[in-house]
């Protein structure tokens, strides 16, 4: 990761503009637990590449290594396609929306392919209470985290009040037909609490309609499991959010989708004190007090999509609130590690890891 020194012995800010080294480690780290102790006669294809702004692998066992070549090349592409078109900021379907939203009401033609994926996300950040509210973009890039290279600022305290009081939801925005408009001109979509997910269940769909029997899609820490490898459970780390490596590892079985949510991807650091991308919508501010919330989800339709979003709502609401606000998202299995390093997980979660490191401090709950 390469860190800079901006104006002040105070300031430090994260930059991962492209994959660093240690970014490639964890990644290595976590596909090590994936390929180890594969059966000899279990061929197994290995792609990476760089999309949605984070590292990504595309595993297939069971493959002969030109098809597994060509199934993994079409996934890769399916992924920068959403990658274009759901991007926040860059020139393309969902910025036109947003450039629509600051108009309000002015209707336009909407792309259709966006109307279930803004439908969707819309269900979710009401089952989160709002805390997943994928229409803050203008509070994220208030804060400078929309770029691949941010500028670290304090925001003025009086716009983030002034957006928090227009209070933009998911719910602002109408459908009218082929027409589409907001309610308040202060939304503007950010799906990158969303995206990731999507494109794992895309993928983990095409791939099971072509036969394949078993994969494993990483997208910067958010993994779905298709089957097995070799007849073996695919085994994952989940990565430790202050040091290089996995705090834990587990194995992930068919159909099931495990995310991580961290103040250590994206941050600065200002007097001491880390701020991270994700924002509480409650206050404007980046949320705090935690390090990294993990969910691991059941097979279903959309577990890569819960995968992503669920840990959202759980790391905003910290320490006091991440069970409740887990559960409301459908994940029993979930781990929070606060501020000091502490281990909070349910007794489900727990059933599962396996920690790499001692001396850990944990708090178990139903």
């Amino acid at each position: 990761m390469r860190r800079e020194t901006l104006g002040s012995a105070n300031f430090r800010v994260l930059l991962t503009p492209h994959p660093s080294p240690l970014t490639i480690l964890l990644t290595t780290f976590v596909l090590l637990f994936a390929l180890a102790g594969c059966a000899k006669e279990t061929p197994v294809y290995h792609e990476q590449s760089f999309v949605f702004g984070t590292m990504v692998d595309v595993t297939i066992a069971g493959e002969e290594p030109a098809r597994a070549r060509e199934l993994s090349s079409k996934v890769l592409a399916d992924f920068d396609y959403l990658h274009r078109t759901l991007h926040a900021w860059e020139p393309g379907a969902l910025s036109r929306m947003n450039a629509v939203f600051a108009q309000s009401p002015s209707k336009v033609a909407v792309v259709p392919g966006l109307v279930p994926i803004i439908q969707d996300a819309t269900r979710l950040s009401e089952m989160s209470g709002g805390l997943f509210n994928p229409a803050i973009g203008k509070l994220i890039k208030l804060w400078g985290f929309q770029g691949d290279e941010f500028t670290p600022q304090q925001p003025d305290p009086r716009e983030i009040k002034a957006l928090v009081q227009a209070n933009p939801r998911m719910t602002d925005i109408v459908f009218e037909g082929i027409l589409f408009y907001s309610k308040n001109p202060a939304v503007q979509l950010d799906l990158g609490g969303y995206a990731k997910g999507y494109a794992l269940d895309l993928a983990a769909e095409y791939l099971r309609t072509q036969g394949v029997k078993g994969a494993l899609i990483n997208i910067g820490g958010n993994i779905i499991a298709i089957g097995s490898r070799g007849g073996q459970p695919w085994r994952v780390g989940v990565q430790h959010p202050r040091k290089a490596g996995a705090i834990a590892s587990l194995e992930l079985h068919d159909g099931e989708a495990i995310g991580t949510s961290g103040d250590y991807q994206r941050y600065f650091e200002f007097d001491g004190k880390r701020y991270c991308h994700i924002i509480d919508p409650r206050t404007g501010y980046p949320a705090q007090g935690v390090q990294a919330v993990t969910v691991l989800i059941p097979k279903g339709s959309h577990a890569g999509t819960l995968s992503d979003v669920a840990s959202k709502p759980a790391f905003i609401a910290g320490v006091k609130g991440w069970r409740t606000a887990a559960q409301a998202m459908g994940a029993e299995s979930a781990m929070l590690i606060d501020e000091r390093g502490e281990v909070y997980l349910t007794a489900a979660m727990n059933k599962r890891l396996e920690f790499q490191e001692k001396g850990l401090v944990f708090h178990e709950v139903p």
